[in-house]
């Protein structure tokens, strides 16, 4: 039996790239290097499905230029705001995703982020790593307390839950703002908010899990950073877009916001150059998932997503 033809835009884990050699007649990118829109189109002459990934950029232009082959788009990840999801369904082209896998791991970069950079441990490697420490004093890279605190979480999706569920070990008070209250067995006991006003009010710690996409796009601007707490943590484990960098990066400087830990950011990997004058901020290069065993679960998810598209039948992790 003939196999499909998968095109792989970008390398991924071995264990992944030999499952998808097993499953599909699989065009790799050996180089890694992000495809333009024209020579996507290229390499996906005569595939049946092309698994992409965040960095490609397959909008409406790109989807229309694809050849009438492809059936079927996975994406190496849980977000799918990089392809014009209504373009894909205009050239009848499914998309999957990769949903749940990843939650637990980006979860713990939120609160590596939170640990990090309210307790001032990035400035304390550098001033280690620069041969600047000479010592304990009573004085020296005073943080912020963690323990306790209370923990506003914008999102309380599948990575917002697990965040908040590893927050309550730390004694953290949970407050949540999403679209709709969670139901009792969801929720655990954390403190829903219907209106930005009330929720930003209690943050002094604030993890970002939503979803980007333009309903989201800079959520986080001046106005609403005015309403934290003195002295708020702000962490981004979700998407870069959640954030007005202009706006946190004057916020830091003023103090208003205390710390901040960043894993994501607006136009990555060309962040805001203004993050880089701060010490208050803790900078990671998207490491959300980036564990062997999620991101193997990952590949695993998106090619048997693909691979029930072009069987005819209907994946769970279908993007509807």
């Amino acid at each position: 039996m003939t196999k499909a033809t998968l095109l792989v835009t970008r390398r991924l884990p071995a264990a992944v790239e030999d499952r998808a050699a097993r499953l599909f007649a699989a065009r790799f990118n050996p180089e890694d290097r992000i495809y333009t829109s024209a020579e996507l189109v290229r390499h996906a002459e005569g595939a049946d499905a092309i698994l992409t990934a965040p960095g490609d950029r397959l909008d409406a232009a790109t989807i229309a230029a694809l050849p009438a082959s492809v059936k079927a788009i996975g994406t190496f990840s849980v977000g799918f705001d990089h392809i014009d999801i209504t373009a894909a369904r205009a050239r009848r082209i499914s998309v999957c995703n990769t949903p749940d896998v990843l939650s637990v791991a980006t979860a713990e970069i939120a609160m590596l982020l939170i640990l990090a950079s309210a307790r001032r441990a990035g400035e304390g490697e550098r001033m280690l790593r620069a041969g600047k420490w000479h010592g304990w004093a009573p004085t020296q890279l005073l943080g912020t307390q963690v323990s306790g605190r209370r923990l506003g979480i914008f999102g309380m999706g599948r990575i917002g839950r697990e965040v908040a569920r590893m927050a309550a070990a730390f004694g953290m008070e949970i407050h949540y703002r999403d679209q709709a209250r969670l139901p009792p067995d969801l929720e655990k006991g954390a403190i829903f908010h219907d209106n930005d006003a009330t929720f930003l009010a209690q943050c002094q710690v604030l993890s970002l899990n939503a979803p980007g996409g333009e309903g989201t796009r800079h959520w986080l601007n001046a106005a609403r950073i005015a309403q934290l707490p003195r002295g708020a943590v702000v962490v981004n484990a979700a998407r870069g877009t959640l954030i007005d960098d202009a706006a946190l990066i004057a916020a830091l400087k003023s103090g208003h916001v205390a710390f901040a830990g960043l894993d994501v950011y607006n136009n990555e990997p060309a962040l805001d150059p203004g993050y880089l004058a701060l010490e208050n901020v803790v900078l990671l290069p998207h490491l959300g998932s980036a564990t062997v065993e999620t991101r193997d679960a990952m590949g695993a998810l998106a090619l048997d997503g693909i691979a029930a598209i072009l069987a005819g039948q209907r994946p769970k992790n279908l993007v509807e």
